[in-house]
């Protein structure tokens, strides 16, 4: 009897560890060789879950961490330019500022951090403005880097990219 309770305690541990570790927004992470730079992304896929993204969940005008959970993180092994400017190597989070036409591509030295609630506009590093784009309906937000070097985001009915390349 003895066994058979630590047996289930054990179980019921494991489970309960199980269910911890499944997030609702699973973390994604996509590494792309563009030009022999390596570049990696991390960010929170979320769903639409039958909701109004952009302009309601989402507000224009203001700063999003773009994804969910922790803010998106970039890592560049090597200098880069994006959309044509100079990005040192090394580790980012990249925000961004969603608005109807167009959107500010946001990257900050301060890449450890939850969502934009602690976002200092101070430790940005690079601020450019991209169009946005009609697009088929995407359930999940989707991120895609090419090893061309375009880096494009999806979700909803919308896209916006930028161009990485060797600096």
């Amino acid at each position: 009897m003895k066994k058979l309770l630590i047996l289930l305690l054990a179980f019921s541990f494991n489970q309960s560890l199980m269910a911890q570790e499944k997030r609702a927004s699973p973390l994604i992470e996509k590494t792309e060789n563009v030009d022999n730079v390596e570049v990696k992304i991390q960010y929170g896929e979320t769903s639409m879950k039958g909701r109004e993204i952009f302009g309601n969940l989402v507000p224009y005008g203001k700063v999003w961490r773009t994804g969910a959970n922790e803010a998106t993180v970039i890592e560049f092994n090597k200098d880069v330019k994006l959309n044509g400017q100079l990005v040192k190597a090394g580790k980012y989070s990249l925000f961004t500022v969603p608005n109807e036409g167009k959107w500010t591509i946001i990257i900050n030295s301060i890449w450890e951090q939850w969502g934009a609630y602690n976002y200092d506009e101070n430790k940005d590093i690079l601020r450019f403005e991209v169009d946005s784009k009609k697009a088929e309906k995407h359930e999940k937000l989707n991120i895609h880097l090419s090893k061309e070097g375009s880096f494009q985001l999806i979700w909803e009915e919308t896209s916006v990219g930028f161009t990485i390349s060797k600096a």
